[in-house]
């Protein structure tokens, strides 16, 4: 018995046309605003001296964590920029720090939401599961589609791929605040906002920080597939290496991604040890 097939990828196919013929005017917005945000911040950090741009985030570096931290973003930065990947590098910083920022406006209100409704948690958490496990390069697909080639789609993808931890340790965290505390505050007349910023988001810092630390890792991975759509940076650079299979060149760029990578997670989770101490 030959059962028919259901033609899911018709339908994807039938949705994207749909959303290309009728929403044009949206993603042309988005596009314009993203990429002026990416192409910004690359501009702004490529336009100081490298070594003034290294000093800047050692001090940033050493008042976050500590003096080993520092240690390394100085040595580390250094490093990238005598390897002659310090322009590049900027602009993977900006993709992250766009993609990321972005993950985290939408990332968090939406894990409020879940941990004020169940019936939304219960929405949102296939979806998440989705998101968190179709390979990332199918992401690529309607990105391009929607956003053509560039650093626009490569943010997209990236967003869609690392906002997942944002919402699950924001909903995980605000569920965890004490009961009694909450019925104390309920007691004391508090207003749902004024309980929401006044003690469940004071309390479930550390774990939101946490998911916004996952948050950057995961947009630093997707570096190098987005440089498949024409994102810049060290991630094309790695790409191309891997396309001419040479593998001195790749390992270099690919040190410069492990660099930034360690200096974001080390800075990240330094935060989040403040917040747990206060």
């Amino acid at each position: 018995m030959n059962v028919p097939k259901i033609p899911i990828g018709s339908w994807i196919e039938s949705l994207e046309a749909w959303l290309e013929m009728n929403a044009g005017p949206l993603f042309d917005g988005i596009k314009l605003l993203i990429g002026a945000t990416v192409n910004g911040l690359a501009e702004a950090f490529n336009f100081f001296p490298p070594m003034l741009m290294i000093a800047i985030f050692t001090i940033i570096a050493f008042l976050v964590g500590r003096v080993r931290i520092a240690a390394f973003t100085l040595l580390g930065l250094l490093l990238v920029h005598n390897l002659g990947y310090w322009a590049n590098t900027m602009e993977t910083l900006a993709l992250v720090l766009t993609a990321s920022f972005i993950s985290i406006v939408f990332g968090v209100p939406l894990g409020i939401l879940c941990a004020r409704s169940s019936k939304i948690q219960k929405v949102v958490t296939p979806v998440l599961d989705f998101m968190q496990t179709m390979p990332a390069f199918v992401y690529l697909l309607p990105a391009v589609a929607f956003f053509s080639l560039g650093v626009v789609p490569g943010v997209i993808a990236s967003v869609i791929f690392a906002i997942p931890p944002t919402i699950r340790l924001t909903n995980l965290g605000i569920r965890q605040v004490p009961g009694d505390l909450v019925e104390a505050a309920d007691a004391f007349g508090s207003t749902p906002m004024q309980k929401l910023f006044k003690l469940q988001l004071p309390i479930a810092a550390p774990t939101i920080m946490a998911g916004v630390n996952q948050t950057i890792m995961l947009s630093l991975s997707m570096v190098v597939i987005a440089s498949m759509i024409g994102a810049q940076g060290v991630g094309a650079d790695v790409y191309r290496a891997v396309t001419q299979a040479k593998t001195g060149v790749g390992f270099e760029a690919g040190l410069a991604v492990v660099v930034l990578a360690i200096i974001l997670d080390r800075m990240t989770q330094n935060l989040i040890k403040k917040k747990q101490k206060g």
